[in-house]
Formats: C-alpha cells, structure tokens, sequence
C-alpha cells in the first residue's frame, strides 16, 4: 500500500486500510452487541424533585442552552396529573411536558426562566383499555410506540403508520406531528388515527384550577383538530384512544440503483406501494427503494425489522468512528468521508439494514413479516445497565455520535425540482454530502394533508437529513455551505414544511404563516390556556405570536441559529464568509473562501 502525504495535513490521505478496518469495527458492533444501557432520564435534580435541569437525548438543544425549573412532578394516574395542573395553575406557574426519552431535537420541553414546572409522563405508561370488536386501544399519554405496537397485537389489531424509531411516546408524537411513510388510507401521521383525546389543561377557580377535556372529531372538531398536534400549549394530554385495524403483514424489499430518473419516481412510486421510502445517496448517484406492501395475515413469513444502527452498540466503537469524523472535519478529508459513507451503505444494504426471515438470519427478499415486527425498532433501549460498555450510539454520556437534523415536507407537487436543485449542487462538487452518507443518507418519508391544524398541508416527502455537528459551536463544518443551501432551496424557495420536533432554529421563523388554520388553533389555545401557563419564549415565537425564532450573534449560522447576512455570522478567521448560493442566488450561507486562511495566517 502506497500512502500519499500532504504536507497541510501530516497525514496518509489514502489511508484506507484504516477506514476500512474501522467501518468493519463499526459494523461488528452493531451486528453483534445485543444488549446496552439504557437512555438516562432527561431530567435531573439537584435535591430530590427540586431544582432541575432537561435536556433531550442528543445533550443539547440547538442553541445549547440550559433548560431549568423548579421542579418536577411524576404523576402515575390522571387523578394526579390533575392535582398537579391544578396546584400550578393556582399560583401561576409555567408549565412544561417531559417524556420518557424526550427526542425532540427542539425546545419544546422548556419552560422559561428557572420557575417552572416539569411534568413528566414517564408513569403515565399504562393501557386503560383495549376492544377488539370496536378495534379501538386507550392508552396513557406517557406509553411508548414500542408499548402500543405491542399492546395492539396482543389483541390482533395493528397501528397501520408509525415513526421508525420506537422510543417515541404517544404525547411526544400527539406533540409533534410524528409519522411514518404513505400516502395510503388516510396518510402517516398517527394523530390521524386517533378518535378521542383526554387532555389536562388550567382551569378557573370553579373548575378547581384544573379542567378535564374529552376531545373528538364528533363531538369537538375545532378543539380536536387543534389537539392532535398541539406542541404541548393546550395543556396535558392525559389518554389516547386509537382506531386500529386488523393484524396484517408487510412484504419487503429494499432495491438500490442509480438517481439518473429519481426526480420522477419520487413522485410516483409511493402511489404504487403502501410503505414506500427512499435512502438518498446523493454523492454516489445511488437510492435505495423501500418496495414494502400489505399482504395477508396468513401470508408465509414471520420477518423481523430489527434497523441496525438503532441496535445497541459499543461505546469504545461509538468513539472511534466519532473521533475520526472530527479527525476528517479537522484536516477537511473530503476523501476519508466518501470512502467511509461508500462503506457503511454498501455494508448496511448488504446486511439488509437489519431485516432477517426469522428473527435470526436474513436469507432473501422479500421479507414478509407481522405488521407488529416490521413497523419500527429500537433494541438498543432493551437493556440492563451495563456500566456504559455499550449504548444508543446517540447517547451523550459517550463520545458518540452528535449532530444535526435538518427535516422538512416538500410537496409532491414540487419535488422533481427540489431533487433537481441538489443535483446541480452535487455537479458542482461531487464530494459535499458524503458527510450525510456517513449517516445514512438521506431518508425520505411520504406524507399526507391532515385535518390537524398544525398537521401536513398537503401530499408531501418528508426529507430527512443528518450531518456532523462539532462540540465547538464556533467551528465550521466541511461543505456546510451545501447543506445550507439545501436547507434554504426547501424552506424559502418551495415553502417546505419544518417538523416540528427536530431542526435547526432558522426553521422555524415564519413558519406559522405557512399553516392556513393557524386563527383557529390560537383561538384554541387562548381558550384552553388564557394566561399562558404552558406556553413558552420558544412556542411563542414559532407560533408568530411573539419574537423570533433566529438568535443574531457571532457565528450564529454555522449552527442554523440564523441566516447569515454579514461575514461575522460565519467564522471569517476561520476563512468562511457569507456569500450567495451556488443555485440558489437568493440563499446566503457560510462558504469557504479560498486564500483566506492563507492572507490570515501570514498577517
């Protein structure tokens, strides 16, 4: 092996013997460990339930600030969480909803200043009540995916869309609009399969401070509509019921070829499978196809979708592979990226992302399997404490994977052009987004106009887009330029839908305008909540109703706190100005000007 040397880096460019041996480290681990420890709780307490601090799963909010309260309740029954509404709402305090796992990437589990009050619905976990005859299942606002997949099927019924990832609660989804993939029946999101909400919310001195609301599409439609996303202002969601449908299963196969006609299949191929999806590999012209179909419960095959990197994983492992992304972003290893992105794809498609026949071993597709088993995953949280030796590859207590999530809905309508839009940006440098290669690629998600008020507007693909966040807010990332020019193509050129839960904060400025029932979920939430008590600086400005969601300061663009307008928002010592898009001219983001760092260096 000849390795060559660059005389800026110090070290072999095309040492891919290393790369190789630590994708191959990489991929053991995620095939072979079976067990981790599990996801700490968000919140902490300085004494007892007094004096807190939340965070989400990643370790830090997009303007890693510190979110703190007072302090924290866990009520274990509806009767409790009524006690607790009610005892805050009587002296005026702020108000917050945790969850178990808290994976929202925003601030929408903040409370303001240092006052509040966290509730969390950790014991709110419990089933209230299942009827197979009326295929309807109740269950506590703080139950997990995983809990009501299961709760589901022991009864023969089945949630039919759902998120991928099954650490996610009821109230969290309710929260946050979360959804799977289809344009089928009545779409993805699974507040659209919900028929009755209970929600908590402050009530007046002859209510007892506290107000009980039982919300469906019969009886309340208005308030209904604006509950089932309700970002956590109206109040407390206390009980769930859904409408399901009878067990059947799902027959799967993942494709890959060449994005030379994907502008046209995106549009096209979910309305011919019911589950469809896409992992975009934009830097090596490659998708993958999710052909994933309904077919008879008694259809051969009890497949199992067990997604690798949402396996537990070693946390000497985790840290390599993050050091060596640094060790990449330091040296600008444009090469080392895209050899270690062509790697994990082709290793993860070669193993089927974690689908097996039989629960064991993966012997062909398709693979047919229970709606129960093939729906969603997240093994890693199937654990015992184990001293850290492994984890979430995500978990913040190791020196794992960190970064960020820039997730938005284009309408079908709109999307050939947008896939377009980043071709051209993938001509100009082939190598730019290989950094979201290394963390999978690109997942898109087919998505549906809801009723909810703060629900999807129209048909729609979700894309979903991870890439390197630096522990030094101040630090520019490789190619960051192309990845904000893609953020900004989506949200101001074809009016993109941010989701609610993840993203960066200049998402989010405007975006009520976006929404056409915004009138009526305010009217709403005034209604529910007239004081404000669950309302935060946050809510209140994504909702337009006070501020704004962009934070103007120093370096603020290179981690989407704002749009730059002037160099100072980039890193200028750092040879990163604010200069127009590559294809978007309207776009302004933080380039790397060559020779800059060069004239800086020598004066």
């Amino acid at each position: 092996m000849v390795f060559s040397y660059s005389p800026s880096y110090g070290f072999p460019q095309n040492a891919v013997v290393w790369r190789t041996l630590l994708g191959l480290l990489c991929i053991f681990t995620l095939v072979l460990t079976a067990v981790s420890t599990p996801p700490e709780d968000p919140v902490k307490c300085v004494s007892g339930n007094a004096n807190c601090t939340v965070t989400n799963s990643y370790g830090a909010f997009p303007d890693r600030s510190t979110c703190r309260a007072a302090s924290v309740a866990y009520p274990t029954t509806e009767d409790e969480l009524v006690a607790i509404v009610a005892a805050a709402t009587k002296t005026g305090q702020k108000m917050r909803v945790t969850t178990r796992y808290s994976h929202s990437i925003t601030k929408l589990v903040c409370t303001d200043g240092t006052k509040g009050l966290f509730i969390s619905t950790k014991f709110l976990n419990h089933t209230v009540q299942s009827d197979a005859k009326a295929m309807t299942l109740t269950v506590e606002s703080g139950v997990t995916l995983r809990q009501l997949i299961s709760e589901a099927a022991k009864v023969g019924l089945a949630l039919p869309y759902a998120p991928y990832w099954w650490g996610l609660t009821v109230g969290g989804m309710m929260g946050t609009g979360a959804h799977g993939s289809s344009l089928w029946g009545k779409g993805s999101a699974v507040h659209d399969y919900v028929t009755e909400i209970r929600m908590v919310s402050p009530g007046s001195v002859s209510d007892g401070f506290a107000k009980v609301r039982v919300l469906s599409e019969t009886t309340t439609p208005n308030e209904f509509n604006a509950a089932k996303v309700s970002l956590g202002v109206l109040g407390v969601v206390s009980q769930v019921t859904f409408k399901l449908q009878p067990m059947f299963k799902r027959s799967l196969t993942y494709t890959m070829r060449n994005d030379s006609d994907f502008g046209e299949q995106a549009v096209t191929f979910g309305k011919k499978h019911e589950f469809a999806d896409f992992l975009w590999l934009p830097s090596q012209g490659k998708v993958v196809y999710r052909r994933d179909d309904r077919v008879a419960v008694n259809t051969s095959g009890n497949g199992l979708y067990d997604f690798l990197p949402f396996r537990s994983q070693l946390s000497v492992a985790i840290a390599i592979i993050r050091s060596s992304e640094e060790t990449q972003e330091r040296f600008r290893d444009a090469n080392g990226k895209c050899v270690g992105a062509t790697l994990i794809s082709s290793t993860l498609f070669g193993t089927s992302y974690g689908l097996t026949n039989n629960g064991v071993i993966f012997t062909g597709y398709p693979v047919i399997g229970s709606q129960n088993r093939m729906m969603s995953s997240g093994s890693c949280l199937d654990s015992l404490q184990d001293g850290l030796i492994t984890a979430c590859a995500w978990d913040s207590r190791i020196n794992g994977e960190f970064f960020h999530q820039t997730t938005f809905s284009v309408s079908l309508t709109q999307v050939k052009s947008f896939i377009n839009d980043i071709k051209s940006l993938i001509k100009i440098e082939p190598k730019s987004l290989c950094g979201l290669e290394l963390h999978y690629g690109i997942l898109m998600r087919y998505v549906t106009s809801s009723p909810a008020y703060l629900g999807k507007e129209t048909e729609a693909l979700d894309f979903d887009i991870t890439y390197y966040r630096a522990k030094d807010p101040l630090a520019p990332r490789l190619y960051e330029d192309f990845i904000e020019e893609i953020e900004q193509i989506a949200l101001f050129k074809y009016n993109a839908l941010p989701h609610w839960g993840k993203n960066r904060n200049l998402a989010f400025d405007g975006v009520i305008k976006k929404y056409k029932n915004v009138p009526a979920f305010l009217k709403v939430k005034e209604s529910y909540d007239p004081t404000g008590l669950f309302s935060t600086e946050w809510t209140d400005q994504i909702l337009g109703i006070k501020g704004n969601a962009t934070i103007v300061k120093n370096g603020c663009a290179l981690e989407g706190l704002c749009i730059c307008s002037e160099d100072a928002h980039c890193a200028p010592t750092k040879g990163y100005l604010c200069r127009p898009g590559k294809v978007y001219k309207e776009a302004r983001v933080c380039t790397r000007v060559s020779g800059i760092n060069e004239a800086l260096s020598v004066s």
